[in-house]
């Protein structure tokens, strides 16, 4: 396993030195982590982030958890054919594009995503000012989505036949994340149920993995009711205070040290919650918009990933955390 993530995690003559190298002071792991150099990795506080890495590696992964986005931060961003980049569809446009769904709900939902995605993405917009606007998108959705009769093999069948592609190296960070036994959060504003079924198509729906997200409440006769969660999951009212008094919060309870990703701004605060807080580290996906929204996001996160269909960062970072 070290042999073969050389090319991510950087070149050392020796685990021996690693060790010796981090006990007799902290690393430059900005530059010893070589993806972290990369010229679209943008990193503001350099100092800050190198002893976040440097604590999180210290305590070890017992301490670690993952709590991560999912739509194009699980999922990619966009997908390239012939130097096209189309972006690739999110976890309700799964929904949308189940064979039994409704020219009435098609046309509502796209209307409702012209009327309101331009402010979710506007970085000009505050994020207090786009709450109460996602809230008011989110509880329409619930209501169009009342009536529809897609059955969950429905969903499960659309996502494994033109579902979205999961980035370079998750099926890979997700199994070394099994193995080790951190939990990974995923709170996704999306659908739970078209979250499921696309991790469940990719083979990686592990038991370490806690989704929290917008799952479909049915009736007898197999008609949508809405949603079974209250409140409705949006962009910006993902936190870890949603798993409180369950049965996954006391599986992290003692996990202090948090990973966390993202690709938008309210993705930084789904730490929000956490008992005990000791080390957070916020990588954050920008693709969009690049000069606009750049500057936010390395105020936001501690690393900010530009253009990257990959999982190289995380995956570097982790496997010096497993290391030792």
């Amino acid at each position: 396993m070290y042999i073969r993530n050389l090319t991510i995690i950087g070149t050392f003559k020796s685990c021996r030195q690693l060790i010796t190298n981090f006990h007799s002071m902290p690393s430059n792991f900005i530059k010893e982590i070589s993806v972290l150099d990369r010229s679209k990795v943008h990193i503001k506080r350099k100092d800050n982030v190198n002893h976040i890495i440097h604590n999180l590696i210290k305590e070890g992964h017992k301490d670690l958890q993952i709590i991560s986005d999912f739509d194009q931060t699980i999922t990619r961003q966009y997908r390239q054919r012939q130097n096209v980049k189309k972006k690739d569809i999110s976890s309700f446009g799964v929904f949308v594009r189940c064979p039994s769904i409704s020219s009435t709900y098609s046309a509502r939902a796209r209307a409702l995503v012209e009327k309101y995605q331009p402010i979710e993405k506007d970085p000009k917009v505050p994020v207090d000012e786009k709450r109460p606007i996602m809230e008011e998108w989110y509880t329409q959705i619930g209501q169009a989505i009342r009536g529809e009769k897609i059955s969950r093999l429905e969903i499960e069948k659309t996502a494994r036949e033109s579902g979205p592609l999961l980035r370079d190296g998750v099926p890979e960070l997700f199994c070394e994340l099994n193995k080790a036994e951190i939990p990974l959060l995923i709170f996704s504003a999306g659908l739970g149920d078209a979250v499921e079924a696309i991790l469940t198509n990719f083979n990686v729906l592990f038991p370490n993995i806690k989704i929290v997200s917008n799952f479909l409440s049915y009736n007898n006769d197999g008609v949508i009711e809405g949603f079974i969660n209250d409140p409705i999951i949006h962009v910006f009212n993902k936190n870890e205070s949603a798993i409180k008094d369950t049965c996954y919060y006391d599986v992290v309870e003692h996990c202090k040290n948090v990973i966390l990703m993202g690709d938008s701004l309210g993705d930084c605060e789904m730490a929000d919650g956490v008992p005990n807080l000791k080390n957070i580290l916020k990588i954050g996906f920008v693709h969009d918009s690049v000069a606009e929204n750049l500057p936010q996001f390395m105020d936001k996160f501690d690393i900010v990933l530009e253009d990257d269909q990959t999982m190289d960062v995380v995956r570097a970072i982790l496997q010096f955390i497993l290391k030792l």
